[in-house]
């Protein structure tokens, strides 16, 4: 009978090990958040959030690499729709409405697109969520379309980054950054 328990216990750790095995490995375009305040998640060394603090915005994305490729007008294609990152579509959070190039939004959980030519950036909020890419797309439920200037970089941002900061000494008021290869958009946001 002990003999019987220790084949099934050893049959059992080796079905565990090769189920560990074959798990997949990382995405290539790992999935990152950034918060607005920036340092709301990202500087806290652990500590809890202190009372009164205040997250107004979140976005979920993946972050491709350049990898050597030429990323705008090549990987991404200029005057098409992209779902500013990998993978799934990007997704923005606001905590609280908000204020785009004189455009209100509602508060709430919208779909985050680009159309990115050479000279600026289309950018859209959609309130169609949880879509794989820009694939099925819909225009007609974008909420918000502003256009903001490309600026070119002397240093290329290997990774897809979006970042928050701070627009001036009001916390209510940011800048959306968008950088990738030699390419940075930004975007001032102003939150209620």
């Amino acid at each position: 009978m002990k003999l019987t328990g220790l084949l099934s216990a050893l049959l059992v750790c080796v079905a565990l090990l090769t189920e560990a095995q074959s798990l997949r490995g990382l995405d290539k375009s790992p999935m990152d958040m950034a918060y607005y305040p920036d340092d709301f998640a990202h500087d806290r060394k652990f500590a809890p959030a202190k009372v009164g603090d205040k997250v107004y915005a979140r976005v979920t994305y993946s972050r491709p690499a350049k990898n050597g490729r030429d990323v705008f007008g090549k990987l991404i294609p200029y005057g098409k729709v992209w779902r500013v990152g990998a993978n799934e579509a990007t997704e923005i959070k606001f905590f609280t409405d908000a204020t785009i190039q004189g455009k209100t939004v509602k508060a709430g959980v919208y779909s985050l697109y680009a159309i990115p030519t050479d000279t600026e950036w289309t950018l859209i909020l959609n309130s169609d969520l949880d879509q794989w890419g820009a694939y099925s797309y819909k225009p007609e439920l974008d909420v918000l379309r502003v256009t903001a200037p490309v600026k070119k970089t002397d240093t290329t941002t290997e990774n897809f980054t979006i970042q928050f900061k701070k627009a001036n000494d009001t916390p209510s008021q940011s800048i959306m950054m968008f950088a990738w290869d030699n390419a940075l958009v930004e975007v001032p946001v102003t939150f209620q």
